[in-house]
């Protein structure tokens, strides 16, 4: 299909599908941030979708990003479906926005026969960074913890293929969600890029005059059987590596929300809560505040982006070691992707578990990391990558 799409995947049976498009804005050099705010104010009423890259950060933390770019993604993408509709059971259950078309339906039905299609994924996946270089940075990231320079740091690496041809983005994109079933998935096409997003993990969400942040950190895998299953989730629960990564996030978030939050309304709702996915069960706290009323989507983006769970702490000294670091730009990656309401209320992902493709150059990346933290070895953090690459890429191939 060469409409812009974009799915926003619940995986409890529910989820938005955006079609077309009335109008589109993309950012492709943040020294224009301030028309991102244009944009809204001029489509308010309407239901806006948006592609947040990392490299926002540009401007959110005047944080320049000078590593190559091989994925060529827009800095960020804004755009005004067509039709947005509510879906149930991989059914219309309710027309959201729009003048739902016969067109539209054709669409919708050639979208969800993607589920049953075949894939053939033949691609050579190779790794940006060799193992030695990995361990080699991992050692200084944790030199500038012992020096106090950070206390925490989300270290990424690139797996991509150069020269692949995704001839199937749809059905490529079901199966990979067969194999996360993750509650912020997201399918987005346009233009040359596809985008195959099984996030558990939420950014932020809007709700009247309420804001709502969900860090992931602490991960363990699942198990072979319902005993082993819930010693695993003990055991995430009770370690303090992964407990300590989380909670200076949790800090984190909690400063950010403080920036635009109504005086004492920033609190934690849930600490260390443990949740179980399909291939892992996950860490994750929330944290909520009451948005002042003279913030607008822009000044939220400020104050949080990017999210604290894909730096490290402190946010602006972990973005720096970032760059310096990693040896490739994230793009899409760690970003976010989401959707505005008429109303306001917006709800946003963290881009993770991801495949980002660029039909022109054939050029596909899937990019992991992990927190580094005082008590993290080097070569363990490397097998973790290497775990978490292998559990999405050797099940694509079906």
């Amino acid at each position: 299909m060469n409409t812009t799409i974009a799915y926003l995947n619940s995986n409890d049976d529910t989820g938005l599908l955006a079609l077309g498009e009335a109008s589109r804005f993309v950012l492709t050099n943040v020294d224009a941030f301030y028309k991102i705010q244009s944009y809204l104010d001029q489509n308010q009423g309407r239901f806006v979708f948006c592609c947040l890259s990392y490299d926002l950060k540009e401007e959110t933390l005047n944080s320049i990003s000078e590593n190559d770019d091989f994925l060529k993604f827009p800095k960020a993408v804004f755009w005004c479906p067509e039709v947005v509709v509510r879906i149930n059971n991989e059914t219309i259950a309710s027309v959201e926005y729009g003048v739902l078309e016969e067109h539209h339906k054709f669409q919708i039905n050639a979208f969800f026969n993607q589920k049953s299609a075949s894939v053939n994924w033949n691609a050579r996946i190779q790794a940006r960074t060799s193992k030695e270089n990995y361990v080699s940075n991992v050692k200084k990231l944790l030199g500038e913890i012992q020096f106090g320079n950070i206390y925490e740091v989300n270290y990424c690496q690139e797996f991509f293929d150069d020269n692949f041809e995704l001839k199937k983005p749809e059905a490529a994109y079901f199966r990979l969600n067969t194999i996360t079933e993750a509650p912020f998935s997201a399918y987005v096409s346009f233009d040359q890029f596809r985008v195959l997003c099984g996030s558990p993990e939420r950014y932020i969400q809007k709700k009247a005059n309420q804001l709502i942040s969900q860090p992931i950190k602490g991960t363990s895998k699942r198990g072979r059987n319902k005993e082993e299953d819930a010693l695993l989730k003990k055991a995430l629960l009770a370690n303090q590596k992964e407990r300590s990564e989380n909670v200076m996030i949790v800090d984190l978030v909690r400063n950010d929300l403080s920036k635009i939050a109504e005086k004492s309304s920033v609190k934690v709702d849930e600490l260390f809560g443990v949740y179980s996915f399909k291939t892992v069960h996950q860490m994750i706290s929330t944290v909520s505040c009451v948005l002042k009323p003279d913030v607008n989507f822009t000044g939220i983006l400020e104050a949080s982006f990017p999210m604290g769970s894909m730096t490290g702490a402190p946010k602006k000294s972990a973005v720096e070691l970032i760059e310096k670091h990693e040896n490739f730009s994230r793009g899409l990656y760690s970003g976010s992707i989401g959707y505005i309401a008429p109303n306001g209320d917006f709800d946003f992902n963290v881009v993770i578990r991801s495949i980002i493709y660029n039909n022109e150059k054939k050029y596909l990346s899937c990019a992991v990391g992990g927190a580094i933290t005082i008590q993290s070895t080097p070569e363990a953090e490397y097998e973790e990558c290497k775990v978490k690459i292998k559990t999405i890429l050797d099940q694509m191939h079906g």
